[in-house]
């Protein structure tokens, strides 16, 4: 893959979230990132792309048929799961196994309920066939495909009506032969109709796991085909004809191709950006230990960096419906600016996970809103400025924010609009800190050891307090955080995870097992960067292994590096690392006991350009932009306000204060200080007693 800096030397990275899509434009000329907002168009979010796009050349002064490559994050198949907007699907199991669904793993979450919820099942029974075949667990054939009953299958799914299908065969992982066989009879006989593979989307034991993961991945197909296909449609205009790549869940980026085929791997798309942000940060700042959260209209989102290192499972959840494929480890709850606040029938003072999105949005926007929000309860108490909001690009409206928070919040309540407004804020930080409380203690973490990234359109307002609620003492505001997740993704890189369960004991005896299984995991590693045109030397295959205790229930994901051909010793090194691992997460190891490997995986890397960026000009204004009033501890006060972007080393921050950007604002509270710091990020420190 050439770079195209010369020719189109501008690369645009875009996350498009529920409220706002954001970008962040680098021109190789000059080297500068910039940002730059606009609304979501929730009917179609290509509309909204190309708006942003159109705006920023307008703002930053470049041509359309300038931008080279195009990153995109998207959550089209996110929102697709979860408003149910799915086509219409088979799936085809083995006869017998029709129902894995709907038994899944016998799980209740609440436990003394008398009526609990059903797990949702996507495809109801009389769309789900058995195959006549089977495949045992070690590869070999039991019951050979009877192909002599393909036809009539084909005729009921034709009844049915189908869209799209699912082929989830037992054992598929280990020998794919009969779902290939049966894959092309479908082609052959319907090339119209999308066909997902078990052994190509995850090929991994657990037939619930891999059933649900295909099954998600079929019923996404079209949906995430329109879009693209409206996405490629309006490529054409003004000459913008960039090289478009998608944001995984994994935190790379894959081609168009790949996005078409198997849409499951942008479940978690936008989000990934900021962890890779995240990551990316954690070198230039020298924290290793970040927790990473981002603020947006309608989510929080935490992410962890340890050691250096952004957190990947192998396992994830959508709306309860488990998906087997590689993805950035986060937790999202519902909180964010546009999360509404209300009283509810027994006089208690709720906030989200309901949010107002872009439209009509917060009260404070004008749009018709009437419910109050986080960002009217913040716009209230003179945390925002109604003038300032991004940037000036957008007026605040204050009389009907505090009309609202009084009728909505302060009048049932029997509060002010400031005690309404603090009481939102409260009950949302509470929120914020539980969520960063459970992601740090499910891995044996103290949050005494870390640093909180702020990032997010709304992220700023809460930091300071979140951390001292936590006992964390430092906060790091990075530059341009409202499209951080945005700024992560333009240093993506093209990213394949491949698996290969195999389950055996990790010791010397499983050499030969291992070898092979590594050999045809990097062979096919590297055909699909050469597929996805890669030049060898940007080519890089790392590796990685699912590890238990025999006995267990459950895998461990222990990275083994670049590793081609292990020995005894390696073999040894990875079971040290597994038991260090466990000692971690668990609190105790079993070196004596033995461990397996179950899952062999080969993460595929392909490089792609990425011009480093450099610092954006002096602004020649005064850092202090003057005073505000603010409601702060108990009464209004005069607080000063400074300009993020006049900022300079020498400058100190004390609190209460508040720094403003054109995308953020942050409050910095009472008893912290804060100063610039590497790479332009704003570093607040909190003297501890």
């Amino acid at each position: 893959m050439s770079s195209t800096e010369t020719i189109r030397p501008v690369r645009i990275a875009v996350d498009i979230g529920g409220t706002f899509t954001d970008l962040q434009i680098l021109d190789a000329r000059h080297g500068i990132a910039r940002a730059w907002k606009t609304p979501t168009t929730p009917e179609d979010p290509s509309i909204g792309l190309l708006r942003g796009v159109t705006e920023a050349a307008e703002r930053f002064g470049f041509a359309l048929s300038e931008v080279g490559l195009l990153l995109h994050g998207t959550t089209i198949a996110t929102n697709a799961v979860l408003e149910r907007k799915l086509a219409r699907g088979v799936l085809l199991t083995t006869a017998g196994f029709e129902d894995v669904l709907e038994i899944n793993r016998h799980v209740r979450r609440d436990i003394y309920g008398l009526a609990p919820d059903p797990f949702p099942t996507l495809i109801p029974r009389d769309r789900r066939l058995g195959v006549p075949e089977r495949m045992r667990a070690d590869g070999t054939a039991e019951i050979a495909l009877d192909e002599a009953a393909i036809p009539a299958l084909l005729d009921s799914i034709a009844a049915l009506g189908a869209d799209c299908v699912a082929v989830s065969l037992l054992h598929a992982y280990a020998n794919p032969a009969h779902e290939q066989r049966l894959a092309a009879m479908l082609r052959a006989a319907r090339p119209d109709l999308p066909v997902s593979l078990s052994s190509e989307i995850s090929p991994e034991i657990r037939e619930y796991e891999r059933s649900s993961t295909t099954v998600l991945n079929a019923l996404l197909v079209p949906v995430v085909k329109a879009y693209l296909d409206r996405l490629e449609a309006r490529l054409g205009e003004g000459g913008f004809q960039p090289l478009v790549f998608l944001v995984q869940s994994n935190g790379g980026v894959c081609s168009l191709r790949m996005a078409a085929e198997q849409p499951a791997r942008l479940l978690l798309s936008g989000p990934s950006g900021g962890a890779l942000a995240a990551g990316r940060l954690a070198g230039l700042l020298s924290r290793p230990n970040l927790v990473a959260v981002d603020m947006g209209g309608t989510s929080f989102d935490v992410s962890v960096v340890q050691d250096g290192r952004v957190a990947v499972i192998t396992q994830g959840e959508i709306d309860r419906l488990p998906v087997r494929l590689p993805m950035v480890e986060m937790r999202t709850i519902g909180a964010g600016g546009g999360s509404i606040a209300a009283v509810d029938a027994g006089g208690r003072l709720t906030v989200g996970p309901r949010s107002a999105g872009a439209r009509p949005g917060p009260v404070s926007y004008g749009r018709g809103g009437t419910e109050p929000t986080v960002t009217d309860a913040n716009l209230a108490l003179g945390r925002l400025d109604p003038e300032f909001f991004l940037g000036g690009m957008m007026k605040l409206d204050m009389p009907a924010t505090r009309a609202a928070l009084e009728a909505r919040v302060g009048g049932p309540l029997g509060l002010g609009v400031e005690q309404a407004a603090e009481g939102i804020l409260t009950v949302t930080n509470a929120s914020l800190g539980a969520a960063i409380r459970l992601s740090l203690f499910e891995k044996g973490l103290d949050p005494r050891d870390f640093c909180l990234l702020s990032f997010g359109g709304a992220g700023g307002l809460h930091a300071t307090e979140v951390a001292a609620e936590l006992g964390i003492t430092e906060v790091a505001f990075p530059r341009e955080p409202g499209t951080l997740s945005a700024y992560g993704i333009l240093f993506s890189d093209l990213t394949q995870d491949i698996a290969r369960s195999r389950v055996m004991r990790a010791e010397a005896a499983s050499l030969p097992r291992i070898l092979e299984t590594l050999a045809a995991l990097r062979a096919e590693a590297d055909a699909r960067l050469a597929q996805d045109g890669i030049a060898p030397e940007r080519r890089r295959i790392s590796i990685a292994a699912d590890m238990r205790y025999h006995g267990q229930a459950f895998e461990l994901l222990i990275p083994w590096g670049e590793i081609a051909a292990p020995d005894a010793e390696d073999i040894a090194a990875l079971v040290e690392a597994f038991h260090a691992t466990h000692r971690q997460r668990f609190s105790y190891a079993n070196p004596g006991d033995p461990v397996e490997i179950v899952t062999l995986r080969a993460i595929a890397t392909g490089l792609l350009d990425k011009p480093e960026p450099g610092d954006p000009p002096p602004v020649d204004r005064p850092a202090r932009k003057g005073m505000r009033r603010v409601f702060e501890s108990g009464a209004w006060r005069d607080i000063p306000v400074w300009d993020r972007e006049a900022m300079a080393a020498a400058d100190t921050i004390e609190g209460p204060a508040i720094v403003e950007e054109a995308f953020a604002t942050h409050w910095i509270t009472r008893g912290w200080t804060a100063r610039l710091g590497a790479a332009g990020t704003l570093m607040a420190r909190r003297e501890t007693p």
